[in-house]
């Protein structure tokens, strides 16, 4: 195997994108960010456990066998990959959702507030506007 195909089929096979969960993922869904951000809003049905409470509290919050996608703020912030690391550490399987939190807002995905869903618009600088998927 050539190196670029060793290296973006590494990276497939820990990364994911806010597409490709929110297309039917079935495992946990794990919100790495602070008390505050998860206030502002998170995806619906993710479990929130700040990276600082994994190595803690995962076995009580996340099954063993459980396929785990971390997420934190978006692509400036490295806290999901700080996340994935974490439970990597304790053997989870874990991918890290590429464009975090932002990406998945910003592509018009549901966001979960105050036990309330709401659905932005597509920003059309990150998705297109109609709804139909980029095809990639």
């Amino acid at each position: 195997m050539n190196s670029a195909v060793a290296y973006f089929s590494g990276r497939l096979a820990f990364e994911t994108d806010v597409a490709d969960v929110a297309q039917g993922f079935d495992g946990v869904v794990v919100d790495a960010r602070n008390d505050e951000s998860w206030r502002q809003g998170h995806v619906p049905g993710a479990v929130h456990l700040p990276t600082a409470e994994i190595a803690e509290r995962a076995a009580e919050v996340v099954g063993r066998d459980a396929e785990v996608v971390v997420y934190c703020w978006g692509p400036g912030c490295n806290g999901a990959t700080k996340a994935a690391l974490e439970f990597a550490r304790l053997g989870y399987a874990v991918k890290e959702m590429i464009g975090g939190f932002e990406y998945w807002a910003r592509e018009g995905y549901p966001v979960e507030r105050d036990g309330a869903v709401e659905r932005r618009s597509p920003d059309p600088l990150t998705a297109p506007v109609s709804g139909v998927e980029c095809g990639c």
